[in-house]
């Protein structure tokens, strides 16, 4: 089990904004900054996005998961971001759009680590009610028990574990 860095500080709540390629790079520098990916992290997942959408229909909003390969991690993190407008993000494997409301950007350290959590977060995609309820909370905390619980990370020596 490898350690998943997942705190306040990677939550952003009902942000504003007017692209994808905007959001991406404010949660990506973020993420940069905290050292967590490397400084080629935030253009990575750009041109990732261009090439391999990550948006993800779902019944009552949509969600996108915009990652990279692990060459630009360090360390492996989840950052999340509520928005308070849809952005439209191409749909994974289709020539589509979706609005999307929850973003769920992902840097994994290890190939194998980021599909397992992946299936994780299909749970959670397919949860309707709890989607609406991370979308509408506005206490970082709040999402991040939420986030804890569903995806059943542990706490061992102070660090999460995924």
């Amino acid at each position: 089990m490898s350690q998943l860095n997942f705190n306040e500080s990677l939550i952003f709540t009902k942000l504003k904004m007017d692209s994808k390629e905007e959001i991406i790079r404010h949660m990506a520098e973020n993420m940069v900054e905290k050292k967590l990916v490397k400084k080629g992290y935030t253009e990575a997942v750009i041109e990732r996005e261009k090439e391999f959408a990550t948006g993800l229909p779902t019944g009552s909003l949509s969600v996108a998961i915009p990652h990279t390969d692990v060459k630009h991690v360090n360390k492996k993190s989840i950052s999340i971001a509520t928005l308070r407008e849809p952005v439209l993000f191409g749909v994974m494997g289709d020539d589509d759009t979706t609005p999307v409301k929850l973003i769920f950007m992902l840097a994994m350290d290890e190939e194998h680590s980021q599909l397992s959590l992946l299936q994780k977060l299909m749970a959670i995609f397919q949860d309707d009610e709890l989607l609406s309820t991370i979308h509408q909370e506005d206490n970082k905390t709040t999402i991040k028990n939420i986030i804890e619980t569903k995806l059943d990370l542990t706490m061992q020596e102070g660090e999460l574990n995924v």
